[in-house]
């Protein structure tokens, strides 16, 4: 018998540039953009690396790092559908996603039904989406960046 396996991703991009901020698959006019080689969007990226990781297929950095010139610019639900896709072709399939955003702002539960909406679909399965400050402590809570950490469950085709 062949069990689910877990996977957990943390992704964390600084403030900076003159784009738009991407977070959890959704654009937030008005919110200073975050630096990356991709959208910086770093709900979608640390669900990306759960995924991965979950299933024994590395990470963010070597399935869509600076070499892959491809990948420079590209949205995190794009990421996100083809880190899934990555899961699938490896045998297993996508149980759900859970991650936790944290930072100052935005506040994510204005928009959270829609954030989970767009993740859900670019993942495949289902994704919840929370969001924390850290109380004035660290990058984010100086308003340098926003984190987040994502776990995800996946579970073998032949289960």
């Amino acid at each position: 018998m062949t069990l689910p396996r877990t996977g957990i991703g943390v992704d964390v991009h600084a403030f900076g540039g003159d784009r738009e901020l991407r977070l959890a698959g959704l654009a937030w006019p008005g919110e200073r953009g975050l630096e990356g080689h991709s959208d910086a969007d770093v709900a979608a990226h640390a669900a990306c690396d759960a995924l991965l990781s979950a299933a024994g297929l590395g990470d963010l950095g070597s399935n869509f790092g600076t070499s892959r010139p491809e990948w420079a610019g590209a949205a995190g639900t794009a990421l996100l559908a083809e880190s899934a896709r990555l899961v699938r072709a490896a045998g297993f399939e996508v149980g759900n996603v859970a991650i936790q955003v944290i930072g100052n702002r935005p506040r994510l539960a204005t928009r959270r039904e829609e954030a989970e909406a767009a993740l859900s679909a670019a993942a495949g399965a289902p994704v919840t989406v929370a969001g924390t400050t850290t109380d004035g402590l660290g990058l984010t809570g100086r308003g340098e960046g926003i984190a987040a950490i994502a776990s995800a469950l996946i579970v073998p085709v032949d289960a």
